[in-house]
């Protein structure tokens, strides 16, 4: 866990409730906000209604977890979270949170395009960039979940941080990027609960959320 800071990171946590099926926010919410502890200040919100600029200033950090596939986001709110990160703001989207993909400009400000996954495994990751910030000291690690698929933007300068083995291949599992003055962090795994509770994850989501926001 994180030890309190004297200025914890304004932290927007988005996700999704009713309509999302598969991974709505309240299962995994308690265990991100405790995860996070001291050194961010969460405010967690079901839906994406706070990605209007005015609503978005008041943080330095935005946290996706949306499971929303087939509605984008408003106009006002695609614009609100361009303009965020490029204006300096943190993007951290986690497994099921790039569906702002449903955005074809978040989809290029994430960088990859989620095409789906083949069944629930246990899958050992490697790291790709040891001397990355985020990635830095930390070992290989296995865990259970779901083996998400990407296609890469090519237009995008992605740096790779951690894949996955799956069908005697490696995936992307974790990446980074720049976007104007901004960072934007993606990390594939985070499923269900469980997820959030395997040790050597929580290191990476500390670590993901903290360089996003340039701390």
């Amino acid at each position: 866990m994180v030890e309190p800071h004297p200025h914890p990171i304004r932290t927007l946590l988005i996700g999704d409730q009713e309509t999302a099926p598969y991974h709505p926010l309240e299962a995994v919410q308690d265990r991100i906000l405790a995860l996070l502890g001291g050194a961010f200040a969460v405010t967690a919100s079901a839906g994406r209604h706070l990605l209007r600029e005015d609503s978005l200033s008041a943080y330095e950090l935005c946290i996706s977890y949306t499971d929303s596939w087939d509605q984008a986001p408003a106009p006002e709110e695609t614009a609100g979270l361009l303009r965020f990160v490029a204006g300096g703001g943190g993007l951290l989207v986690i497994h099921n949170g790039i569906s702002l993909q449903a955005s074809p400009e978040l989809c290029q400000l994430i960088g990859a395009r989620f095409i789906g996954h083949p069944p629930f495994a246990s899958l050992p990751f490697s790291v790709a960039a040891p001397e990355h910030p985020i990635a830095k000291g930390l070992e290989p690690f296995t865990m259970e979940e779901e083996p998400y698929r990407f296609e890469l933007d090519p237009l995008s300068e992605l740096d790779i941080l951690l894949t996955y083995e799956h069908e005697g291949e490696d995936w992307p599992a974790a990446w980074t990027r720049t976007y104007g003055l901004g960072r934007v962090a993606y990390l594939m795994p985070g499923h269900h609960a469980p997820s959030f509770d395997h040790q050597a994850y929580q290191v990476w989501i500390v670590q993901a959320a903290g360089w996003a926001a340039g701390r």
